[in-house]
């Protein structure tokens, strides 16, 4: 069984709540990691414990949500190993995980319906990454993860091709 870490701001949490239903009610082990109203928090609370339980091992993936969705993936990227893609249709999920690999995906609550976010997740988690050409690119993003400067340089290792 997969289990899937949820964590919201306020802006998130009527969605966070549907979806944690919509999951469970699939088989899946849903952790959640809160916000648990909405009352307006600090997101990135909620999300970076959400994200790092995926690459501690305690998750198998990771759904965050807030108003856009786009803050929440920014914190989610900040941790080491997490490739979090904010998702807005059925394709963007799908091609998340197929050439992204994805862990991770945000949806932004004040964007999308509730039918259209059960679809976006429900594509996610049955989508398979394709591998082939786009693992080479996914190691280049982990080497930029690693090796980027403040400046922006790579240093010595460069991308390579």
């Amino acid at each position: 069984m997969k289990k899937i870490a949820l964590a919201s701001d306020h802006a998130g949490y009527q969605l966070k709540e549907i979806l944690k239903a919509h999951l469970e009610s699939g088989g899946y082990a849903v952790s959640d990691y809160g916000t648990d109203s909405e009352e307006a928090v600090d997101y990135p609370d909620y999300i970076r414990p959400a994200a790092k339980s995926i690459v501690e091992g305690r998750n198998d993936l990771c759904i965050v949500l807030g108003g856009s969705g786009n803050g929440e993936a920014i914190v989610a990227n900040k941790v080491k190993g997490v490739r979090c893609a904010v998702c807005w249709n059925v394709e963007s999920a799908r091609l998340a995980k197929q050439h992204n690999d994805a862990n991770a995906i945000s949806i932004g609550a004040r964007l999308v319906s509730e039918s259209l976010a059960k679809e976006i997740v429900d594509t996610w988690l049955n989508a398979e990454f394709e591998g082939g050409r786009h693992v080479r690119r996914i190691e280049k993003i982990e080497r930029t993860r690693r090796d980027c400067r403040p400046d922006g340089s790579l240093g010595t290792s460069g991308l390579g091709s």
